[in-house]
């Protein structure tokens, strides 16, 4: 989806001082061939984010202009693609309010927005032929700094990666029709951050997703969430890497921080390390520095990999991890979701076929470049993804956090063991950068 020049510029933006080169805080954009209120920056179909370095339409995509000439109120005209399409604005790091206004005068619409790298802001908003819409939600921009000159020690991939970049990128499927944009950097938010591995991680490329990516679309303006898990990382990586230091040092307080490790942490055989040992102080001490900060730490144990026994039951293979968590959760009265066993009984519940759909199971040739067939049973894929964070969002719910109050207002219920149907869930696949495999989880 980049083109090299495109590449390019993302790696410069990140390992130059990071400073944002533009300093607005807020946007209001019209779209199309007309121009609509005034004040507004007019975006032509052929503006680009490459040209101008500002703003503009990103990675290559192609949009045409609507015209409509109706109510006073939706003045001018709009844009829209047979293809999913970027649109990006230069902005610094922080917490962003998205005001859009979709809909069509001559067709009926139903518009799914993802931002950064493939975090689900809206699913389906959908529009009668001549209504149009305005919704609202937070989107985290993050950059790599630290105080004192300190540098979150990216891998390589993340160089390139959207959620690392200085500017804020919005991806449309192609049956949106988008009216006017409005960016507005707000301060008043509660940030979640979300520190994990490769099962939180806003993954880049089908098929590979996880919850961190799913769970905006779950909260109303009110709550943003940052999400700093990555591929790989233990808890102990996740300090290494400095990513720890720069969510305190961003944090407010009440601020939330989420943690979730566990699968690569038992791949550690050092002297001193175990689920009873250096994992079991090393989320002691997560907990205690965002008490320092005055955030509110909450416990999150491992999902669960999808490993069956002879019976067809789920089995663990995560030793005693999801033990030492719920007893530092205890021991340290910290919030639990016990993502483990919710994980458990919704893939109990699928069966041992019918959860291969939640997971990266496809066949040879299904995307561009993958000549091998897929069998990950540890990463899950977009559907997957989206019941997971509905599990932690029943768990927000059963720990009585003041999150759930940000909670959308048409929230349905959900119980995992009784799963969605994946053949009605619906996911506008992303254009890829690539096809790269977790390099662990």
């Amino acid at each position: 989806m980049n083109t090299k020049s495109a590449l390019l510029k993302m790696v410069l933006f990140t390992l130059l001082s990071g400073t944002s080169f533009a300093q607005q805080t807020h946007w209001r954009f019209d779209f199309g061939a007309e121009k609509g209120l005034k004040g507004d920056v007019h975006v032509l179909p052929e503006t680009s984010f490459e040209s101008n370095g500002q703003y503009g339409f990103d990675f290559g995509s192609v949009v045409q202009a609507v015209k409509y000439s109706g109510k006073k109120a939706f003045p001018g005209s709009g844009i829209k693609s047979e293809k999913p399409f970027y649109f990006s604005a230069a902005v610094p790091e922080g917490n962003y309010r998205v005001t859009l206004t979709m809909g069509d005068a001559n067709d009926a619409t139903a518009s799914t927005v993802k931002a950064e790298s493939r975090r689900l802001m809206l699913a389906e908003v959908k529009t009668k032929q001549g209504e149009f819409v305005t919704k609202t939600f937070i989107v985290n921009i993050k950059n790599r700094n630290i105080a004192a000159g300190q540098m979150v020690a990216l891998k390589p991939r993340e160089l390139t990666k959207l959620d690392w970049d200085d500017k804020l990128t919005l991806e449309f499927d192609g049956h949106t029709v988008l009216k006017t944009m409005e960016l507005t950097k707000v301060d008043d938010q509660i940030t979640v951050f979300l520190a994990g591995n490769s099962t939180v991680v806003n993954q880049d490329d089908e098929p590979w997703a996880s919850w961190g990516q799913m769970i905006p679309r779950f909260f109303k303006p009110g709550v943003a969430i940052a999400n700093h898990a990555e591929s790989g990382l233990t808890l102990g990586s996740f300090i290494g890497s400095r990513r720890l230091s720069k969510i305190l040092s961003v944090m407010k307080p009440g601020d939330y921080l989420f943690i979730e490790f566990g699968h690569n942490d038992q791949k550690e055989k050092g002297a001193h390390d175990g689920a009873y040992q250096s994992y079991t102080e090393r989320l002691k001490t997560f907990v205690a520095e965002t008490r320092k900060k005055g955030g509110i730490p909450v416990i999150v144990t491992s999902t669960s990999r999808r490993s069956f026994d002879q019976e067809g039951k789920i089995q663990n293979t995560l030793g005693d991890f999801p033990d030492a968590a719920r007893k530092v959760a205890a021991a340290e009265n910290v919030a639990l979701i016990d993502l483990n066993a919710m994980t458990t009984s919704l893939f109990n519940a699928m069966g041992e076929v019918q959860s291969k759909k939640a997971f990266v199971h496809y066949p040879a040739n299904r995307y561009p470049g993958q000549d091998k067939a897929l069998a990950d049973n540890t990463h899950f894929n977009p559907f997957g993804a989206y019941e997971i964070a509905r599990c932690v969002v029943l768990g927000i719910q059963q720990q009585k956090l003041g999150l759930v109050k940000y909670l959308i207002n048409d929230l349905p219920t959900f119980d995992p063991a009784q799963p969605d149907d994946p053949m009605s869930w619906r996911w506008p696949e992303s254009p890829k950068s690539s096809l790269i495999k977790p390099d662990g989880n």
